[in-house]
């Protein structure tokens, strides 16, 4: 996986070698700012749909009885129901736009909310689960696409992270939702919760409408004019919009329409360079071990399973664990904005070496921690509660937003939608696979050990990011082409 560039186009991994369009300070243009904002506000749903069962599960075991086995059911199924539109998406907003996805991702959203307020069983809840499911495999992918290309190269790092802090955001409204309706009776609190997630639909799906479709998009369509408009819309100067535009039909021009002509053949094509091409294999390998690496070393864990772990921690009031989880939702969603910062200034690979490392470090003191026992000392108990919320702030200040940012950066054009559908896939399994093995790893090994196994995953993705992953900062979407070989 360690990338060896060639004496002909020699790639420097640290941030002091971007490349020719690195930019000598960030720009700022606040039209592509506030399109990112819109298009990015759609994963407010995701991280809300995602994380409302960590405290929902609490009423629905007493109202309708689900059992623990349903309960990660539930939880974990719908990032697997996700890959339907992960993989979905990709095709539909190379055929219809990104902007036309964007709109479908919250008519998903709408209805799966609906199908579970109203749910009287199990069977009804999977259904809904289903629907959502479909609308977070769209998200993940529609989002920081849409963002990388609507983005200047100055300030691509920063919008790109616009969907992550968005969807942490969602997770942590989903935790206050958590608490504020805790107090309802129990047959109407959790479908309170799931039913919160329906309203902020509808005003989205409009308010997209509203905004440009992707330049890349229109250029690939052969709507070169309107393409042009949009880039000295979202450019810095109106000579980054021209040279933008030359490069975006360069790589059209060299026979890269790709998947997004549309004509049937076309898509094959495109594949057939996975197998032709080393450079365009190594992308697509990147970006799937990154996404990998992301949920396998177990976010989702904290973000589904809180209020377990803060428990097994020996935090006995269920205010209490609500309020702490909230910490929790907060520590995933503030630092995003130091990380949108950092991410055009000091780089990707600074931050992703910061963030697995970090991550690594408080896992393996969680393990520690767990294995000497918190129940019977609150002094470590305290500790735990703060190494966790520690663990969840060094995984946002880096892998992540950033995972997304690098993903939606690297693939080359022809591939970028469906490719990132493939990234996304792989996301959702592991989140899946994650949230549906928890409570069962734990009951194995103790929770002492789950740390212990996230940290050596942890640990694999530092060597990882540090071997394998170079910098990007700066440079424009255009010239990753050549920077990894995949003209």
């Amino acid at each position: 996986m360690a990338y060896r560039p060639d004496s002909e186009a020699p790639l420097l991994a640290k941030a002091d070698h971007a490349g020719p369009s690195m930019p000598a300070a960030v720009k700022w243009n606040k039209y592509p700012f506030f399109c990112a904002v819109l298009a990015s506000m759609t994963s407010v749903l995701t991280g809300y749909n995602v994380a409302v069962m960590s405290g929902a599960q609490i009423f629905m075991a007493e109202d309708i009885g689900v059992t623990d086995t349903q309960i990660e059911v539930l939880a974990g199924v719908i990032n697997i129901y996700s890959l339907i539109g992960a993989l979905l998406a990709g095709w539909t907003s190379d055929r219809y736009g990104r902007r036309l996805t964007i709109v479908l991702t919250n008519v998903f959203f709408l209805v799966g909310a609906l199908t579970m307020t109203l749910a009287g069983g199990f069977a009804a809840l999977m259904v809904g689960r289903f629907v959502a499911g479909i609308g977070v495999g769209y998200a993940f992918v529609i989002g920081p696409v849409y963002a990388a290309e609507i983005a200047p190269a100055s300030s691509r790092g920063l919008l790109t992270c616009l969907p992550e802090i968005f969807c942490a955001s969602g997770a942590m409204l989903s935790y206050v939702s958590n608490l504020v309706f805790s107090g309802l009776p129990v047959h109407l609190s959790w479908r309170v919760m799931f039913g919160a997630g329906v309203v902020p639909t509808v005003f989205l799906a409009a308010g997209v409408l509203t905004m440009p479709e992707s330049p890349r998009w229109l250029a690939m369509k052969g709507r070169v004019a309107e393409a042009k408009a949009v880039l000295h819309k979202t450019s810095d100067t109106a000579d980054e919009a021209d040279q933008r535009l030359l490069e975006i039909e360069e790589v059209v021009s060299s026979g890269n329409r790709g998947s997004v002509d549309g004509e049937g053949g076309s898509s094959a094509s495109a594949w057939r360079e996975v197998a032709t091409k080393p450079g365009v294999r190594r992308v697509l390998a990147m970006v799937l071990t990154l996404q990998f690496f992301q949920q396998a070393s177990g976010i989702d864990m904290m973000v589904l399973y809180g209020p377990r772990i803060l428990a097994t921690a020996g935090v006995t009031s269920s205010t209490l664990i609500l309020s702490l989880n909230i910490l929790f939702g907060v520590a995933k969603a503030a630092p995003v904005l130091i990380t949108m910062v950092l991410a055009d200034r000091v780089g990707r690979r600074p931050l992703l070496l910061f963030s697995t490392g970090g991550m690594t470090a408080s896992l393996l003191l969680l393990g520690s921690l767990f294995a000497v026992g918190t129940k019977h000392d609150a002094a470590v108990a305290a500790v735990s509660v703060a190494t966790a919320v520690a663990y969840v702030v060094a995984f946002a200040l880096g892998f992540g937003p950033l995972a997304w940012v690098y993903s939606s950066e690297i693939l080359p054009l022809r591939l970028r939608g469906q490719g990132a559908g493939l990234g996304t896939a792989m996301n959702r399994i592991m989140c899946g696979v994650v949230i549906m093995t928890f409570i069962s790893l734990y009951q194995a090994i103790t929770m002492a050990g789950v740390f212990f196994l996230y940290a050596a995953i942890a640990a694999a993705a530092f060597v990882f990011v540090y071997l394998c992953l170079p910098e990007t900062r700066g440079r424009s979407l255009e010239y990753m082409e050549e920077l990894f070989h995949t003209k």
